[in-house]
C-alpha cells in the first residue's frame, strides 16, 4: 500500500498521496461523524449513494488491528468524502464538509506556483465558457430582430402553443403573456373574437397567411362517448412574423 503523508489534523485527519490526491481513511471519517452503525455497513451504503467507483474515487484495503483481527478499510478522495459528510443530513455532516472545503483552500494557497490538476484544468475552462457565454449574451441584446429570432426560435419547423409563444416573446424583451397575446390576436384579426365553436381558432386571414394550423385530438367521455378538441398553434412562419412584428414595434431595427 503507498505510504501517505498526513497534511492536516484538525478534525478529520487528511492525507496526500505521491499523486497530490487528498484522502482520507474511512475509518476516521466514520469516528469523526459520531455514526452508530458499524463501520462496514456504513461505508458500503454512503460510498453506493455517493456514486463512488472504487480504483478511482476510493480504494478498499485489509489492515490489521491491534487486536490482530484483519478488518476492511477505505482510502477516500476528498471530493467524496465531502459527498458521504453531507448524506448524514446533520450539523455534524456539515461542519465536516466546510472542513474538508478550508483543508482544499488552504492546500491550493500553498502549492499556487504548481501547475493545475487535471480537476483545475477543468474548473478553469468552465470560467472561460462562462466568459465567453456571457459576451455572446451581450452581443444578442445588440442583434437586429432576425438575428434574435434565431436565438429565439432553434426550430422553427415546429408548431408551438400560443402560451408557449407569449414566453418566447417575454424572454425577448416583449411584455406580453398568454392572455394578453390571446387578446392581441384577435383584436388584430388572426383568431375568431365570436363567442361559440369557433372562438380562438384562426381566422381566414391567419391561415392564408399559413401563421397557425388547428390540431384536432379525440377524447373518450367516462360515459363512453367521443368527443373532438382542437386547439390553435403556431405554425415555424407563424413564429417568425410575430416576434418579427413585435420587435419591430418595440425599435429593435
Amino acid at each position: 500500500m503507498e505510504r501517505l503523508r498526513m497534511i492536516e489534523n484538525e478534525l478529520v485527519p487528511v492525507y496526500t498521496a505521491s499523486t497530490g490526491e487528498k484522502v482520507v481513511y474511512g475509518t476516521d471519517l466514520h469516528k469523526v461523524l459520531g455514526v452508530s452503525t458499524p463501520y462496514r455497513i456504513w461505508a458500503e451504503r454512503r460510498l453506493g449513494e455517493s456514486d463512488a467507483v472504487e480504483g478511482g474515487d476510493f480504494e478498499a484495503v485489509q489492515i490489521c488491528t491491534p487486536s490482530g483481527q484483519n478488518m476492511k478499510e477505505h482510502i477516500i478522495q476528498l471530493d467524496t468524502a465531502k459527498e458521504m459528510a453531507m448524506l448524514e443530513r446533520n450539523e455534524k455532516g456539515k461542519q465536516v464538509r466546510r472542513y474538508f472545503i478550508q483543508v482544499e483552500k488552504r492546500y491550493k494557497k500553498s502549492n499556487s506556483g504548481t501547475l493545475p490538476t487535471g480537476k483545475e484544468l477543468i474548473a478553469l475552462a468552465v470560467i472561460e465558457a462562462q466568459k465567453t457565454i456571457a459576451e455572446q449574451e451581450q452581443a444578442i441584446q445588440r442583434m437586429k430582430p432576425k438575428e434574435r429570432f434565431a436565438d429565439a426560435v432553434l426550430s422553427s419547423s415546429t408548431s408551438i402553443l400560443i402560451g408557449e409563444l407569449a414566453k418566447i416573446l417575454y424572454q425577448n424583451g416583449v411584455d406580453t403573456g398568454e392572455k394578453r397575446l390571446f387578446d392581441w390576436m384577435r383584436q388584430e384579426g388572426f383568431l375568431i373574437r365570436r363567442k361559440g365553436m369557433d372562438y380562438n381558432m384562426p381566422t381566414q386571414r391567419g391561415m392564408e397567411m399559413k401563421l397557425f394550423e388547428v390540431k384536432e385530438r379525440t377524447v373518450n367521455n367516462p360515459d363512453g362517448s367521443v368527443r373532438i378538441t382542437r386547439t390553435t398553434v403556431v405554425t415555424g412562419k407563424g413564429q417568425q412574423y410575430f416576434i418579427n412584428r413585435f420587435l419591430r414595434e418595440q425599435g429593435g431595427e
